[in-house]
């Protein structure tokens, strides 16, 4: 067999060991350590393998994801979430839809400390939803957009998979960051205006709340300033340079560490708790970035992804027409596992195939960023919908019905971006001269 068959066999049964369930990092690690010692020896191979895990490991780069993890699990035990909700409805609620639009207002000021879609998703669906409950939301409306604001934690910075990119294809995570902004901004509008639109049909869907008094609502205002200064001191340290990545996420960590510490939120039980929490998700990247780093090397070897980056630019196709199908490819291969590992595992092939094409790397990666958003609440990994049918016991078809109108967004603000690439690059433009 040539390398070009040995790598198609190779990804084929990986396809297969995703369907066994196995852990992606683990599945990633085995196919490629095979395969490289099917090319290069069984030596080779160990070397490999040992090289690339102990790099993921110790690599400082990483740390960014075990800190900016900590940072939002701080954040999510100290309650912060849970304020930043009030806050938000201390002032909107009363309008038609208002407690849904509170759910969006908060999750997206939260977003900014924690770049967990599910963390999100669980947070809310534990504080909004019985809030909205008290006011007799339907629970299409309620359970759909708590499932569905999780999507902007692919987007807002911290972003998970906005760093993970920015790590695969070596691009600037601050420009990513800054590209991620506008957009997810677009579709938090755009669900609220979903939710007013949706409200104003059917008032019955979402009943009015008491309007509360300008008093209360300027004493919870300090919730979102102290959330927007740490926002602004990690972001802005990495737009200005002055912080690295890992910097920053060290900086708003103790920041945050610190705020919740002295308002008397943060036990040392809490502390240990979100550190636990922290070291179980980190660990889950970490291997995922490992099994990526030795099945990419298995795959350069066999050089599919040069061949596949030359024969996709021979297509006799527009170019927009193959950016459109390799974006189809990552939706639907997201349908097998879960969205995010398949971006780790589809990027490296692709993105050759984007450069040649010349297309821009930072607005590529957030057209990805909102397919991955987008995979995290439509069927069969549904990550998102799963954790809020768990809190609530809510039946799955019921929150499908109130999570289909606010995919709208995702889908219009894709769109948005394809026509309109100046929506991700105008902020990175306006910070990075090169």
């Amino acid at each position: 067999m040539n390398e070009t068959t040995i790598c198609i066999l190779a990804l084929v049964l990986l396809l297969a060991l995703f369907l066994t369930g196995i852990e992606l990092g683990f599945a990633m690690a085995l196919i490629g350590f095979a395969g490289f010692a099917y090319l290069n020896g069984f030596q080779a191979a160990m070397n490999l393998l040992g090289g690339d895990v102990f790099e993921s490991l110790t690599n400082y780069g990483y740390t960014v994801f075990p800190l900016f993890m900590l940072m939002g699990q701080i954040g999510l035990n100290a309650g912060i979430a849970e304020r930043l909700y009030g806050s938000a409805n201390k002032f909107i609620g009363h309008i038609p839809g208002g407690l849904a639009m509170a759910t969006v207002i908060g999750a997206a000021s939260f977003k900014a400390i924690c770049g967990s879609s599910t963390a999100t998703a669980a947070t809310f669906a534990s504080v909004a939803i019985p809030e909205m409950d008290r006011y007799n939301y339907d629970k299409r409306l309620s359970t759909g957009i708590v499932a569905t604001v999780g999507t902007l934690g692919c987007m807002i910075p911290p972003s998970v998979v906005l760093i993970l990119y920015g790590i695969i294809t070596e691009q600037s995570i601050g420009k990513l960051f800054l590209a991620g902004i506008i957009p997810g901004l677009l579709i938090s509008l755009f669900f609220i205006f979903i939710i007013y639109g949706w409200a104003k049909m059917d008032p019955k869907i979402a009943p009015l709340s008491e309007r509360s008094t300008w008093k209360a609502r300027i004493r919870t205002l300090p919730e979102i300033v102290w959330v927007l200064i740490v926002f602004c001191l990690v972001v802005g340290g990495i737009m200005t340079g002055y912080f690295t990545p890992s910097e920053a996420a060290g900086v708003g960590c103790f920041a945050l560490l610190i705020l919740s510490v002295t308002r008397r939120d943060m036990t040392f039980k809490t502390y240990i708790k979100s550190v636990a929490e922290t070291l179980n998700i980190a660990g889950m990247i970490l291997m995922i970035i490992a099994g990526s780093a030795i099945l990419g090397h298995f795959m350069a070897v066999t050089n599919v992804p040069q061949k596949l980056a030359d024969w996709v630019i021979t297509l006799p196709l527009n170019r927009y027409m193959i950016l459109v199908i390799i974006c189809l490819i990552y939706e639907l291969g997201g349908s097998f596992i879960d969205d995010m590992p398949f971006m780790v595992l589809a990027t490296p092939i692709f993105f050759p195939a984007v450069l040649k094409l010349g297309f821009d790397p930072i607005w590529f990666g957030i057209l990805i960023a909102i397919i991955v958003a987008i995979g995290v609440v439509i069927p069969p990994v549904a990550v998102c919908v799963f954790v809020v049918k768990n809190i609530t016991g809510v039946p799955i078809g019921q929150i499908y019905k109130g999570v289909t109108p606010f995919l709208l967004s995702l889908f219009l603000v894709w769109a948005l971006l394809f026509f309109l690439p100046g929506l991700a690059l105008w902020l990175p433009s306006l910070f990075y001269t090169s």
